[in-house]
């Protein structure tokens, strides 16, 4: 580990910088949407889905492991399956304004747009809180 790295947005941001690259140079390189990288490197994402990370990890140059230990799922043991879930599907339905199940605060929600290895497009909903830890990481 890096000394004084605790954060999975602080390990990308040293390990692009390690290589030379810009956000945009990683987003390319990596293949992902630059929108990932740019909410990774801010704190907004704390957990990724496994191809991403695969492909973080291989423009990266480093093991996916070494990524997935700085990760997150802070949200599994406090909001129960079910709940994640009705939210997941409110967000693909285009709902809006919906509150934060821990606080009530507002969520900050978006469909991340990612393609399987068939090329099919699969759309994953996402939501963090405006005041508290709470996320949907899909």
């Amino acid at each position: 580990m890096i000394k004084g790295m605790k954060t999975l947005a602080r390990f990308i941001q040293i390990k692009r910088e390690e290589l030379g690259l810009t956000q945009k140079g990683l987003a390319i390189s990596a293949n992902v949407p630059l929108t990932i990288i740019e909410e990774v490197e801010a704190g907004k994402e704390l957990f990724l889905a496994v191809t991403v990370r695969q492909a973080l990890a291989k423009a990266l140059k480093c093991e996916p492991h070494e990524i997935k230990k700085f990760e997150k799922d802070i949200v599994s043991d406090i909001v129960s399956p079910e709940i994640i879930e009705s939210l997941k599907q409110l967000i693909l339905n285009g709902a809006g304004g919906l509150k934060c199940p821990r606080c009530g605060a507002l969520l900050d929600t978006r469909i991340a747009r990612m393609y399987d290895l068939e090329d099919n497009l699969i759309l994953h909903p996402k939501a963090h809180c405006t005041k508290c830890p709470f996320q949907i990481l899909s």
